[in-house]
């Protein structure tokens, strides 16, 4: 494998342009930075999908195998939705889910000695 690499870069063409460097995608010249940052908070809410959609694939395969799981599996499932509930719930109430930025952060306020005792 090593050799058919040497091979061809010894033995292929050499040409280089301003078309050989230009990136190309699918037949569509590229238009600005492919590279742009992205927050940090898109990641977490990926993360959170990307949880909350395996979880939907343990419900369909609960809901397949109902009948052998009886009482105990419907049980359990409840359990489970109960969890991801409060896990949303959670979430949501801390501002995992918020895209809006909320500013820099919360000010505090300097107590005072008085304050203080």
């Amino acid at each position: 494998m090593v050799a058919a690499l040497a091979l061809g870069h010894f033995l292929g063409p050499k040409r280089t342009g301003r078309g050989r460097v230009t990136p190309f995608e699918s037949g569509i010249v590229p238009l600005g930075f492919a590279r742009f940052r992205t927050s940090a908070q898109f990641y977490v809410v990926a993360m959170f999908f990307v949880i909350f959609d395996m979880e939907t694939v343990f419900i369909f395969a609960w809901a397949v195998a109902a009948r052998e799981a009886g009482w105990t599996g419907y049980i359990a499932l409840v359990i489970f939705v109960v969890v991801l509930a409060v896990a949303l719930a959670y979430e949501w109430a801390v501002g995992a889910l918020d895209w809006a930025p909320q500013g820099r952060g919360r000010t505090v306020r300097a107590r005072s000695p008085e304050e203080a005792s």
